[in-house]
């Protein structure tokens, strides 16, 4: 079981909270479902933090009343998904001071199975050109540093190694890897940094959208299983940190 789950939020009156607030929301959020933090190797969930128009000054962000935001939770085991399905915030959220009213909430719940079998296993023609958008800051851990860049070698990566993690299904390794990041080309960006802060420190990831194509060469079998990588970077998340609120990614395709 996969599961995406959205709320949308409003405040009904400014609602200022530290910037590291992401760590004690998902803390609070993990506590109410039952769910242990800080002891996956992988991490089996991802959290989006709020996400919409606010304002910030020093170490704090302002979210706005009339404004809407969106809150998503992604389970990438059965366990996680089952929690986060069943996670009820009532009519409202409250976390360090705050309190945002609960209007609307949205869940997209597929499987590994479902998602292979109809991405790859059963032969669609192959979609070459991808439309990935980053909601919250993303970066890479490389080389002992942080890149905020969509490298695309470090994008499919972070995929596979997941998918790899917790689907049944093995899809490769680093020859798939070596072999797509040489073949896909980034088409176009439109990208820009940001800071996410954790604890006292920061990261710094990049926000934006950027398109992808793989080139006719590429044979359908593969271009059908990097189909299914970025597909699964809507509930996987991209690079590091996305349980804590980085990486955040949505996916759109044509052919």
């Amino acid at each position: 079981m996969l599961i995406r789950s959205t709320w949308t939020l409003t405040t009904k009156e400014t609602a200022v909270i530290p910037r590291s607030y992401c760590l004690e929301l998902v803390k609070q959020l993990h506590q109410q479902m039952g769910l242990e933090i800080g002891t996956e190797q992988i991490p089996s969930t991802t959290f989006s933090g709020l996400l919409g128009y606010y304002t910030s000054s020093q170490d704090f962000y302002s979210f706005l009343p009339n404004e809407t935001y969106q809150l998503s939770l992604s389970g990438l085991t059965e366990n996680s998904s089952k929690a986060i399905a069943n996670l009820d915030l009532s009519n409202s959220l409250e976390f360090l001071g705050a309190k945002f009213i609960v209007s609307d909430r949205q869940k997209e719940i597929t499987s590994y199975d479902r998602l292979y079998t109809e991405l790859v296993a059963e032969e669609p023609e192959p979609i070459r050109y991808f439309s990935l958008k980053f909601l919250s800051p993303t970066s890479f851990s490389s080389q002992g540093s942080y890149l905020p860049l969509p490298v695309p070698s470090l994008m499919l990566r972070s995929w596979l190694e997941k998918w790899n993690h917790f689907a049944p299904i093995y899809l490769g390794g680093d020859e798939l890897v070596s072999y797509l990041s040489q073949a896909i080309r980034i088409k176009r960006h439109r990208l820009q940094t940001r800071n996410f802060q954790i604890h006292r420190g920061y990261v710094t990831g990049f926000t934006g959208s950027i398109d992808l194509q793989l080139p006719y060469k590429v044979e359908p079998l593969i271009a059908n299983v990097a189909h299914l990588l970025i597909q699964y970077a809507a509930f996987s998340g991209t690079g590091m940190k996305t349980r804590l609120g980085m990486g955040q990614t949505i996916t759109c395709s044509d052919k």
